[in-house]
């Protein structure tokens, strides 16, 4: 299964200045497997070391933070010797917030070692009595597989034409890439339901997959948050799908109950963010630099951290999803198309600056502005052929961007500004800029 994040790993590996890497990500969006596969690829060892499996593994960092002692009780305890050509691994190390301190050690008095610490829960872990090495780590977050790397796994045959641009190339098989992009909407980029699909094409057993990591993230409201806030995550999280549905997806309170109130929802909300089970997406009052300058933090959508898990908690049938005369379907591919461009940007650049906008009455919306290098630029996304759209417009005869985009089901095209991107190929857009 091929996952870009080991290109970057790659990178942080053979940097001059590299310190202990930390990453982050939702649970099951395939962190373990990277971090072992990374190890088994670019090292001439690894030590794997699980904080959640075995507890005997924390006795080690208790006693103090004296790295040549740690490295020896660590090789004792992975039965393997550890060396500089070695990767450490220290999985969900929320659970050792000790292990998690001593990468400050790490990158300080053993800067030889090559260190990579994960775990499902580091944005909301406490660190009583220690702190997180600021300063003191690289840090990288983990995205479920986007649509370029699905395609490798299910049918590569398009992907080297999408990824150098060659539009004479893409046009030709624009239908049977959209086919596959209709099958994404449904799998998502979960890998484990990539790899059930990929085995028998069956939609059942992936909506089988998908269920399982849903339940378990229920289980995780149930074992890590306090029992006070466990109905009003579930809350949240469950009325998602529900806000997407709407025209207007700005998320409100009082759309899941009424009378809710923003402030009894705020530890619910946060721990939901910083685990990274659900995206927020601020709206700017002006799309000015810095973005962040013209944020509106009491105004937000709410995303799914994947498509796919959105997808099974919408329970359409897969026939909605492949045929386009179904009607099931029609009115909630605007927010399927949505949730896919976002994960899909952060996939392709998960520090880019993203916001939405829309005028203070909300009859003009345009999805996404994105701040790249010293752009602004809007971007618009349709999820189908039809592009008539009034918002676009009204932004552009406003604010004179010098760089739109519109992602559709349309052939790719450019006419005065406006770059007509097809849906596909959301992850290419970095290059797509670039060249222009």
């Amino acid at each position: 299964m091929y996952r870009s994040m080991v290109e970057k790993l790659e990178k942080w590996k053979k940097s001059s200045d590299k310190k202990p890497l930390v990453l982050y990500g939702a649970r099951q969006v395939g962190k373990t497997w990277l971090m072992k596969e990374f190890g088994a690829k670019y090292y001439d060892s690894a030590a794997y070391i699980s904080f959640d499996s075995d507890s005997l593994l924390k006795n080690i960092f208790e006693k103090d933070l004296s790295i040549p002692r740690i490295i020896h009780e660590l090789s004792i305890a992975a039965n393997i010797k550890i060396t500089p050509e070695t990767l450490i691994i220290f999985d969900e190390v929320q659970e050792c917030p000790r292990a998690l301190t001593s990468l400050k050690y790490f990158n300080e008095n053993a800067p030889e070692y090559h260190v990579i610490a994960a775990g499902s829960l580091l944005g909301v872990m406490t660190l009583e009595g220690t702190g997180f090495p600021v300063g003191k780590v690289d840090i990288l977050t983990m995205y479920p597989m986007s649509f370029y790397e699905f395609m490798s796994e299910i049918d590569d045959r398009f992907l080297p034409s999408i990824k150098i641009f060659d539009f004479q190339t893409i046009t030709t098989f624009h239908d049977p890439i959209v086919e596959l992009l209709k099958q994404y909407f449904f799998t998502g980029g979960m890998p484990a339901a990539v790899k059930k699909y990929s085995e028998n094409r069956n939609f059942k057993e992936v909506r089988e997959v998908q269920k399982v990591i849903i339940d378990s993230y229920y289980a995780d409201f149930a074992k890590h948050i306090p029992s006070s806030y466990i109905a009003r995550t579930r809350d949240i999280w469950e009325s998602i799908p529900t806000q997407l549905a709407k025209e207007n997806k700005r998320f409100l309170y009082s759309d899941m109950k009424e009378g809710s109130r923003g402030r009894d929802y705020e530890i619910a909300l946060n721990w939901l963010t910083d685990t990274n089970l659900i995206l927020k997406l601020y709206r700017v009052s002006l799309p000015n630099m810095p973005l962040i300058g013209y944020k509106q933090s009491s105004i937000f959508k709410l995303y799914m951290n994947d498509i796919g898990l959105l997808s099974a908690r919408t329970d359409l049938d897969p026939k909605s999803y492949l045929d386009d005369s179904s009607k099931t379907f029609t009115h909630y591919k605007g927010g399927l198309a949505e949730q896919f461009v976002l994960q899909e940007l952060l996939a392709a650049n998960a520090s880019l600056p993203i916001y939405y906008w829309a005028t203070d009455k909300n009859t003009a919306e345009v999805e996404f502005v994105i701040q790249y290098k010293n752009d602004i630029i809007p971007i618009e996304v349709k999820s189908g052929k039809s592009v008539k759209s009034e918002s676009l417009n009204m932004y552009r005869n406003e604010f004179k961007p010098a760089r739109s985009i519109r992602f559709s089901l349309k052939n790719y095209g450019f006419i005065d500004g406006l770059y007509s991107v097809p849906l596909y190929m959301v992850g290419g857009l970095p290059g797509i800029l670039e060249k222009s």
